[in-house]
């Protein structure tokens, strides 16, 4: 993203007044970090602490995120980060649908478009579930919900990462080691596979048997789930026209 365009879209966000939200908010939050990174973190809505100072993450959910940076190794400044409502929702209730509406269609989409990341991480059940619909995915029940965290799913020439969101270690309803086991995740899909250059799986898709999916989602995506890299990692024989789900293909 050119600095100048980031410097309109947070111009624009801190005097909106599309909805209603601006009627109670104290300040709008606009994204803020590395504006060249590959990888987006999405969060639902800035928190108390967050409106009250006008900046991403420095409330009690803020605190749980640095620590798992901490623990993973993972720094801020390598991500960008936003919301996708720049206002807080009075009494943290729920995000309603005309307001996700407007306020995507109006920023986020934007932030999506000019920073084209590799990567998005939707936070939460909420930010999850829009880019669901967005990507014309089945959104899973709520009791099923949970099984999408941790999971990398490419759909629409970009890869989603659900992560559960800081806040429910705040709330107690998920416990820090839970997240921490699901953040890991960002660790192994900001690399590639390090037997990608040498896998048949390379060949195949550069020959035009197999399409980009497979690469996308295991090679250069979550290369931790492949079946044929597990296999490998314990020395166990697997032949070449294995697809990373462990199917075999006879034709390639």
């Amino acid at each position: 993203m050119r600095e100048e365009d980031y410097t309109t879209i947070k111009a624009k966000v801190l005097k909106c007044s599309f909805c209603r939200l601006s009627e109670t908010r104290k300040n709008a939050v606009p994204g803020e970090g590395d504006t060249n990174a590959h990888v987006m973190i999405i969060g639902q809505a800035p928190g108390r602490e967050e409106d009250k100072y006008g900046k991403m993450f420095i409330g009690p959910s803020g605190k749980v995120l640095d620590n798992l940076f901490s623990d993973l190794d993972l720094h801020r400044q390598d991500f960008y980060m936003t919301n996708m409502l720049k206002c807080f929702l009075p009494h943290s209730r729920k995000p309603r649908s005309d307001e996700i509406d407007v306020c995507s269609s109006i920023y986020l989409s934007k932030e999506i478009e000019l920073i084209n990341p590799e990567i998005i991480i939707s936070l939460g059940y909420h930010v999850t579930k829009f880019f669901l619909r967005d990507y014309d995915l089945k959104v899973p029940s709520r009791d099923n919900f949970s099984n999408l965290f941790g999971q990398l799913i490419v759909a629409n020439n970009r890869k989603l990462l659900p992560l559960r969101h800081p806040a429910t270690v705040v709330h107690q309803s998920a416990k820090y080691e839970t997240l921490l086991s699901n953040y890991k995740k960002i660790n192994i899909v900001e690399r590639d596979c390090k037997w990608f250059t040498v896998c048949p799986i390379k060949r195949f898709y550069e020959e035009g048997k197999i399409p980009k999916y497979w690469i996308d989602r295991y090679c250069k995506g979550d290369w931790e789930s492949c079946r044929r890299f597990q296999l490998e990692e314990a020395n166990i024989y697997h032949p070449d026209n294995m697809l990373p789900d462990g199917s075999i293909v006879y034709n390639l």
